[in-house]
């Protein structure tokens, strides 16, 4: 009977403890009876990401791989090609991915269906780069010689769409002058005593870092921004169909581990821009603390998701279908917790 009674009263004593730790602000010492949130659990998760501004985010979430943390048993690795990446995702190496959001659309057709996006990860990371030229707004840009990346692609689309917004026509007012590589910006500017170019990040400060008389001059985000209803959303995390059905609850632990990911990447500035050096993201911790505030690294999921990245991938598919593909992806597409 003695033993009975002690059993109760212990029971008792528990209980108690889990009543004072439900009362909104009161603090108790005592342990939680509650079982840890964020549980490991015994999954495999292959996560790749090319490398640049949609890899940064992942760069806390990398240490905690490698330091055998995080929900699940991750592998990370970053490549330097998007077609690296198709080939990962199109042979199953790879379960989860950070892309460019039109070559998103265009594995979902590639892979007939066989992928969703999770979430937008990045906004606008382009940047007009002035040397020896007073340029202030994009009516500045009237008469001038621009050099950028991205012919037939993104830059190009956005860059025609802000220039027309704002009243200009390219080859009318504004010449603009591709190159077939972002490195080839930082030559034009490195090398000459005034230019303009129109630059992705890291690029675009790493222009600055070599060449002190250059600046950033105008933020696309920002000019985007001014002219659309809808967000310039160049970044996502993609899932293979394929491993969401098998590992629903993993999915819904990478989404969180990635969330907080993404906060770190823009709390702690010094920190983040240190992981990507040390993961190969960014070619020094130097450019990518100048560069991160510049790459607008955010974590976009659920509705917000489908309303922003399906208005901006309708933008692509009418400057140039094939951009996306050839047609906009349906609703299957987006990523919805079961």
């Amino acid at each position: 009977m003695k033993k009975i009674l002690s059993l109760v009263m212990a029971l008792a004593l528990v209980l108690s403890f889990a009543g004072c730790n439900s009362n909104t602000g009161t603090e108790s010492s005592a342990p939680s009876v509650v079982s840890e949130v964020n549980q490991k659990l015994d999954v495999a998760c292959n996560v790749y990401a090319l490398n640049g501004p949609t890899g940064i985010g992942l760069a806390p979430l990398a240490e905690k791989a490698e330091n055998g943390e995080g929900s699940l048993n991750y592998t990370i690795n970053n490549v330097g090609a998007n077609d690296e990446i198709v080939a990962k995702i199109v042979n199953g190496e790879a379960d989860i991915a950070a892309v460019a959001t039109n070559l998103a659309s265009t594995l979902y057709k590639k892979t007939n269906g066989g992928i969703k996006v999770l979430a937008i990860n990045t906004l606008g990371v382009l940047n007009i780069v002035t040397k020896g030229e007073e340029i202030t707004s994009i009516a500045d840009l009237k008469g001038k010689t621009v050099y950028s990346t991205g012919q037939g692609a993104n830059p190009e689309y956005i860059f025609k769409y802000i220039l027309s917004e704002n009243g200009l026509t390219v080859g009318q007012d504004v010449t603009v002058e591709f190159v077939s590589e972002p490195t080839e910006l930082v030559t034009k500017v490195v090398g000459s005593e005034s230019a303009i170019v129109l630059a992705p990040q890291p690029v675009a400060t790493t222009i600055t870092v070599k060449d002190q008389s250059a600046k950033i001059a105008i933020n696309i985000n920002d000019e985007w921004d001014k002219v659309s209803d809808s967000k310039l959303v160049m970044g996502c995390i993609i899932a293979r169909n394929e491993y969401i059905d098998a590992n629903p609850d993993a999915v819904e632990a990478f989404l969180k581990d990635y969330e907080d990911s993404v906060n770190t990447v823009n709390t702690d500035v010094d920190s983040a821009a240190a992981l990507c050096e040390k993961y190969g993201i960014v070619a020094s911790a130097a450019i990518a603390k100048k560069a991160i505030p510049f790459c607008n690294i955010v974590f976009e999921d659920g509705k917000d998701l489908k309303t922003d990245l399906s208005a901006y991938l309708e933008f692509l598919y009418n400057a140039n279908p094939q951009s996306v593909g050839g047609q906009l992806p349906d609703d299957s597409f987006y990523y919805a917790a079961s």
